[in-house]
């Protein structure tokens, strides 16, 4: 009790006490100044800027509320609020507070500690959870428990507690070091992120080459953010991508697994990809797709992976699901079907038997660089089995395999490869197009009409006849045309 007590006179002596008139300062417009730390610091009173308790969810209302009469700064930081100053519809609303993981349980009986690389107290209200976490701060004596880096200078640990300041340093972008104080509705602007956020610029805080080699999913954060807010990646922040990409293969498969969802499954799948391949790191993610592409740089692999962005991008825009399933299972299409052929002919084994052999080899192989759940590379699997049985189910098998539960996944990757390859495979994909979309007695003249397809026949397997006995005085039989 004597502790609160202490810190919130504090706090009260250290900020500008609500009820008291608001200084010229505050009144007037927003100039920067120079904080503590070396970044410079504009405060923005709340008649200055755009952002409103309405817009800020309940739940994190309540934290910062709680923090705040209990004696600890509490602050709005990063997304939600550069968010709400573009006018976008935060995804979720994250808290930046001086007190510790240990302190904030205290006060929160819905609150678990999560996390070993930075610690941080998650604040669970039903399906919401609000993210809490202790102000960062410069990492000083070596202390294996509370910090630490490889060879590289990626950081494995980092509960290392500072101030506001030294929290903004640590943030990546400038777009991304704003605070929104409950206490008083400004904005605490850190080194020109406000500027930044209206010219449109993507600016890395401090030296890039340095941030990358700390956390090397900040090259990836660059490329979401600049397609996300239309914004453009500011030279010097751009420079080490290229040089830097391969340090994506050092990053745990679990965690480049999420971000692969936030990349390609909010709508910029396409813009994300060609910044990628631009940056060179699309490679690291994805290698056994890179090497196709650079064999052939314009052929069905790439044909593939444009159709793949363009359909999961105009399915979110849609509002339509859309599942990691579907999208693994046609992105590793042409590496399944390289490495399939390069089984039959190293082992005999027929193609479509080398196809089986060859799934467990790509999924274990991707896996490596990214994890897939089981819930989803299993599914991705019967998708690509399926694609086996289009040819030999066109007839009156086909309405067997649409009873299969992954049926309409596996018939989306055929058009897509229809689409890419044309030939023989677009033909099968206009007659199960055709098919699909048929009614129920329609779909039974086109099954009848289609079960002698050129292609089904051309793969059956030949009758050989059965040689006639020769005659009993030794000549040869005779044929029924002779008879």
């Amino acid at each position: 009790m004597f502790r609160r007590i202490s810190q919130f006179c504090k706090q009260l002596f250290e900020d500008a006490p609500k009820t008291t008139a608001p200084t010229q300062a505050q009144t007037e417009p927003s100039t920067p100044e120079q904080s503590s730390g070396a970044l410079s610091l504009e405060l923005v009173p709340r008649d200055a800027h755009t952002v409103s308790r309405k817009q800020i969810s309940e739940n994190a209302l309540k934290v910062l509320y709680r923090l705040n009469k209990s004696g600890f700064k509490a602050y709005l930081v990063g997304g939600g609020v550069r968010d709400l100053l573009l006018g976008i519809e935060p995804k979720d609303f994250d808290v930046v507070t001086n007190a510790t993981p240990e302190e904030i349980k205290k006060l929160f009986r819905n609150c678990r500690v999560v996390g070993r690389r930075f610690r941080l107290a998650h604040i669970v209200f039903g399906r919401d959870v609000i993210e809490v976490a202790t102000f960062r701060g410069h990492h000083g004596e070596s202390n294996e428990k509370v910090s630490k880096a490889n060879a590289e200078g990626r950081l494995l640990r980092d509960n290392v507690y500072g101030e506001i300041d030294e929290d903004a340093e640590r943030r990546d972008f400038t777009v991304n070091a704003l605070y929104y104080d409950i206490s008083d509705y400004s904005i605490r602007s850190y080194g020109g992120g406000m500027n930044d956020l209206k010219a449109g610029t993507l600016r890395l805080i401090g030296d890039p080459e340095t941030r990358y080699r700390e956390d090397p999913v900040r090259m990836l954060r660059a490329v979401r953010f600049a397609t996300k807010l239309n914004m453009t990646i500011e030279t010097v922040t751009a420079a080490p991508i290229k040089q830097l990409a391969p340090l994506l293969k050092d990053i745990p498969a679990a965690r480049m697994y999420e971000e692969v969802l936030k990349l390609f499954f909010a709508g910029k799948a396409l813009a994300n990809f060609e910044l990628m391949q631009e940056y060179k790191l699309f490679e690291p993610l994805f290698p056994q797709v890179a090497a196709l592409l650079k064999d052939d740089p314009k052929g069905a692999p790439m044909k593939m992976l444009q159709a793949i962005m363009k359909s999961t991008d105009q399915r979110v825009n849609e509002d339509k699901p859309v599942t990691p399933s579907f999208f693994y299972a046609a992105i590793l299409w042409y590496p399944l079907r390289q490495r399939a052929e390069d089984i039959a002919l190293e082992s005999g084994l027929t193609l479509y038997d080398a196809f089986f052999a060859a799934m467990g080899d790509v999924m274990e192989q991707q896996c490596q660089t990214i994890s897939i759940p089981r819930r989803f590379s299993t599914p991705a699997k019967d998708i690509w089995q399926l694609q086996l049985r289009f040819d030999r189910s066109q007839g009156t098998r086909a309405f067997k395999l649409m009873e299969h539960p992954k049926f309409r996944a596996a018939y989306d990757l055929l058009l897509l490869r229809g689409e890419v390859e044309a030939g023989n495979l677009a033909k099968s994909a206009a007659w199960w197009q055709q098919f699909v979309e048929a009614d129920e007695t329609e779909r039974l003249a086109i099954a009848r009409g289609g079960s002698k397809s050129p292609n089904r026949n051309r793969n059956a397997t030949q009758r050989r006849r059965r040689p006639r006995a020769p005659n009993t005085d030794g000549s040869a039989p005779k044929t029924k045309a002779a008879e």
